[in-house]
């Protein structure tokens, strides 16, 4: 007849002075994931790696973050949350709406022409790269994200009476696409470089102005 031992305590997590660690820890991981996604693409990078170049073990980052398609969620999340934050949408800048929008179209144009994003534009649309469960993800964390967050950013102004809306999504998507206009995609072909900032202050005023020719109430 065998004996069964009881199974080992589980155990504890560490109290109260190793938090500030563990978060010190958790941004270093994000930092070398988001850099080393956008050098060498999801599949040419292991976890292995990302470990090493944020100076912690490969168990450390699987505690954090799970599976390697949650880091790359959680990476593209935070690339996104630096350059558009929540309260940019929550809290915007004092002024006019027009001022408002012209801040988020700042700030998303800037997201989305900077050379990382240009980076992962090419990498997610270059076939065998990226399979579609991995671009869904990308498509989860970064561009869909901040779309919800703009649609209740409008779906507010609706509320207080500065904008007339009848599908504050799809009026969101819109503003996007406008602000991305000829530029975004013609950077991502390689066929120009990043416009100047006048450049950019003309195309931004132009799209704000004809979000608002068709949405201001």
């Amino acid at each position: 007849m065998s004996l069964k031992h009881p199974a080992p305590p589980a155990p504890s997590k560490a109290a109260g002075p190793g938090r500030p660690k563990d978060l010190g820890k958790r941004a270093s991981i994000l930092d070398a994931a988001k850099r080393l996604f956008i050098e060498q693409g999801y599949q040419g990078v292991s976890m292995d790696q990302i470990a090493a170049a944020a100076g912690v073990s490969k168990l450390t980052v699987y505690s954090h973050f799970g599976d390697k398609e949650t880091l790359f969620s959680e990476a593209i999340a935070a690339k996104c949350r630096e350059v558009l934050p929540d309260d940019l949408f929550v809290s915007p800048p004092e002024g006019p709406l027009r001022e408002q929008l012209r801040a988020i179209g700042h700030a998303f144009f800037a997201l989305i022409t900077s050379e990382e994003a240009i980076s992962m534009h090419r990498m997610m649309n270059t076939p065998g790269t990226a399979e579609n469960a991995l671009r869904e993800l990308f498509w989860n964390a970064g561009p869909r994200r901040v779309q919800e967050v703009f649609a209740q950013f409008l779906q507010a102004r609706v509320a207080q009476g500065q904008l007339r809306v009848d599908d504050v999504a799809l009026a969101a998507s819109q503003f996007f696409s406008l602000l991305k206009g000829e530029l975004h995609p013609m950077m991502a072909c390689g066929l120009c470089v990043a416009p100047g900032p006048s450049e950019v202050a003309r195309h931004i005023d132009a799209t704000v102005d004809f979000f608002l020719r068709a949405y201001a109430a």
